[in-house]
């Protein structure tokens, strides 16, 4: 049976994986980025996008967190140059998003399914949806699972398969709101909405950065002092 320490164990870890993804991924706030680029979609067709979506965004996750710090340790990748890299990336995309001038968005002449299936996992997934800086989020969290005491160890790798749930749950839920929401604050709100979003996104960035290169810096610091 599972005692008291594993099962606050289990909730400590989960909720604050789940708090440092869902800060960094925002799905509330990309989904009016979502409803701009699907805005050719039916309501029908963008329900099911928002759907793949939410599975794909959830393997990304766990993929990250299960395998990513033994690929980093493969090429000779430290967490730190991961996040650097990913907060640059992360800043990046949110300074495009913050200058791009608003556009609308027309359907494509072949309104299959093909390209909807296509655009599920790219960009939308990724780069959109789980980027850089989520992905060096989850190969930390997944790094810190691994250094973990052996009696803890299964509770660990359980609690980071409830946070991918759970970002995956949140991702589907925002984006399949997403025309609804946009709708009720009408075209001006989620422009707003938009580039407040895309503000947030150059913060998160550059606190990455910040992290990754305070981590990089204190054991040179510190040798010094």
């Amino acid at each position: 049976m599972i005692d008291g320490f594993l099962i606050a164990k289990l909730v400590s870890s989960w909720l604050f994986g789940f708090s440092t993804l869902i800060s960094i991924i925002n799905p509330f706030g990309i989904a009016f980025v979502f409803h701009d680029m699907t805005r050719w979609l039916t309501p029908r067709e963008r329900s099911r996008l928002a759907r793949q979506i939410g599975i794909n965004s959830f393997i990304v996750v766990v993929i990250a967190m299960f395998l990513g710090s033994r690929v980093l340790s493969f090429f000779g990748i430290s967490l730190e140059a991961l996040r650097i890299g990913g907060g640059l990336a992360v800043a990046a995309s949110g300074w495009t998003m913050l200058r791009a001038e608003p556009a609308a968005k027309e359907a494509p002449k072949a309104m299959d399914t093909a390209p909807i299936e296509r655009m599920a996992f790219f960009p939308l997934t990724l780069p959109l949806t789980t980027g850089p800086g989520s992905i060096a989020a989850s190969i930390a969290l997944g790094a810190e699972r691994t250094a973990s005491s052996q009696d803890v160890l299964l509770v660990s790798a359980l609690s980071s398969l409830l946070v991918a749930a759970s970002i995956g749950a949140c991702v589907w839920l925002a984006y399949a709101y997403a025309e609804a929401i946009a709708r009720r604050i009408g075209p001006q709100g989620t422009l707003i909405a938009t580039k407040l979003t895309a503000f947030l996104l150059l913060c998160i960035g550059v606190q990455i950065i910040l992290i990754g290169a305070s981590d990089a810096l204190r054991p040179l610091l510190a040798a010094r002092g």
